[in-house]
């Protein structure tokens, strides 16, 4: 399964982001191999449109399940229309742990 994970850095030791839109970095982690891709978040600077923009990347890039601090209502609009599982609470924490978090139950779905 592929998990995407708003980080502020490049690696999975890097903290979360605790922003969706407007992360820094998403981190996107094949859960069976653990091997990961970052890629950064160019609609983070936009002046607008920044959620649904980063939802149709996470889209594009096949991940069936997104965890972050919160979404705003457009990014939580786009995907849930793409079929993306959004998980929230995930801050104060690194990319690793906030895995194990999510996969462990710690944190909530949107539903």
């Amino acid at each position: 399964m592929k998990v995407c994970i708003t980080s502020k850095g490049k690696d999975l030791q890097s903290p979360v982001d605790p922003r969706f839109g407007r992360c820094s970095n998403f981190i996107f982690i094949e859960t069976e191999t653990m091997t990961f891709e970052t890629i950064d978040n160019n609609a983070a600077g936009a002046s607008g449109g920044a959620g649904i923009q980063s939802a149709q990347l996470i889209s594009d890039k096949g991940a069936s399940v997104v965890v972050t601090g919160n979404f705003g209502p457009n990014a939580s609009t786009a995907l849930n229309a793409a079929g993306v599982k959004m998980i929230i609470g995930a801050q104060g924490v690194t990319v690793a742990e906030a895995l194990k978090n999510y996969q462990d139950g710690k944190y909530n779905e949107v539903t």
